[in-house]
């Protein structure tokens, strides 16, 4: 068996460090979100149930309630997928190593003449799968504590040549700068460069398995009956974890249901329709708007509240509040972003504020949410 050790750090050299470390050590390592409120990181640490903590002076410390975790496992990342309910995916050195070898074949990475460079948060794959990937293949990194447009044009001058990013943030960047743009986050830019490709994979394939509709080496892809996507390979989770158990969310053939839509064009390139659930996915983000509208309808003033995404050009989706206030009530959005930034990820916070008379719904009283879009339209 093997600890799972958090990493309670920013990015940065001293993050790379801890990482390796742990892995030097046999064992597995937890990226904790620095940017979670005190309420969902301490949510995240019972759901993951590391047995340790690293903080950011170097000081380890024993997690109450902890689980070890398999021989062989490296990585258990923390993603709600499509339910909303927290869990680890758990990746292996293998599926880790398998991931590695063919994106950088994908993007024809050389460790002679290509720098990477991480700039996205490494608590989510899309930000630490570059960071394994170099370590891996022995490529040069460049590591930032975040996205800052100024700071990634002037890595150019430290030899980066390719860069992972959310699709939003083409717009503040020249992409010619850089010989590969990796993307993914929400839906590409029909204008965009040829350097810049489009990916398609969530935390559970250990990165984008997906390059410009195409599946990367070794991977296998299928749809279902149901137009759900199914994908097989090494890079995938070994398991899903909770502080419980783990699970194995894949079938007899070895394929994952990916609970994202989808269908093969005449060419045989994957086009994914979306997520199966109610999921709103804003920013490379993923919201469930249940939990915003739970925090929504305890402001006072608020006697209806819904919350759906609508299409947003740079964002994929933004995330737009229906309410009803009570009469003579004045309601602004900024109140509602502050109340939900107060205990929730920023990303849950609506960006557009809709006061409505009423909400649709059923018989039995239940808001139908397949008609709340149009609502979300005119506002």
């Amino acid at each position: 068996m093997a600890n799972v050790v958090a990493l309670d750090l920013p990015a940065g050299a001293a993050f790379v460090a801890a990482l390796e470390r742990v892995w030097e050590s046999g064992d597995a390592a937890f990226p904790l979100d620095q940017r979670l409120p005190a309420a969902e990181r301490q949510r995240a640490l019972a759901t993951i149930a590391p047995t340790h903590i690293l903080d950011a002076d170097g000081v380890m410390h024993r997690f109450d309630g902890g689980r070890a975790t398999e021989a062989g496992d490296a990585l258990v990342m923390s993603t709600s997928g499509t339910t909303g309910r927290p869990k680890g995916v758990v990746l292996t050195h293998a599926a880790v190593a398998a991931s590695a070898e063919a994106t950088s074949r994908a993007v024809r990475a050389s460790p002679l003449t290509d720098t990477w460079l991480a700039c996205l948060p490494p608590a989510h794959i899309g930000g630490l799968s570059v960071i394994t990937r170099a370590l891996h293949t022995g490529t040069p990194l460049v590591i930032h504590r975040g996205f800052d447009a100024a700071a990634v044009v002037t890595a150019v001058d430290e030899g980066v040549t390719l860069v992972s990013l959310v699709t939003r943030a083409l717009a503040e960047i020249d992409p010619s700068l850089f010989r590969v743009v990796v993307i993914g986050g929400a839906a590409p830019p029909p204008d965009r460069p040829t350097n810049v490709l489009a990916t398609y994979g969530m935390t559970e394939t250990g990165s984008g398995i997906v390059y410009e509709r195409r599946p990367i080496d070794g991977v296998e892809l299928r749809i279902d009956e149901n137009e759900q996507i199914h994908v097989r390979g090494p890079m995938l989770l070994r398991a899903y974890r909770t502080a419980e158990a783990d699970t194995d969310p894949m079938d007899a053939g070895g394929w994952f249901p990916t609970g994202d839509l989808g269908t093969f064009a005449e060419d045989g390139s994957l086009r994914v329709f979306g997520r199966s659930g109610e999921v709103v996915v804003t920013g490379g983000e993923k919201v469930w708007p249940e939990r915003t509208e739970q925090l929504l309808s305890k402001l006072a003033g608020v006697r209806e509240v819904a919350v759906i995404g609508r299409p947003h050009p740079e964002w994929g989706a933004e995330l737009v509040a229906l309410v009803v206030p009570e009469p003579g009530v004045s309601i602004d959005l900024e109140q509602l972003r502050d109340a939900v930034k107060a205990e929730l990820p920023v990303w849950y916070a609506p960006r557009v504020l809709s006061l409505v008379e009423r909400l649709p719904r059923t018989a039995l009283g239940k808001v139908r949410r397949h008609d709340l879009g149009n609502l979300a339209a005119e506002a």
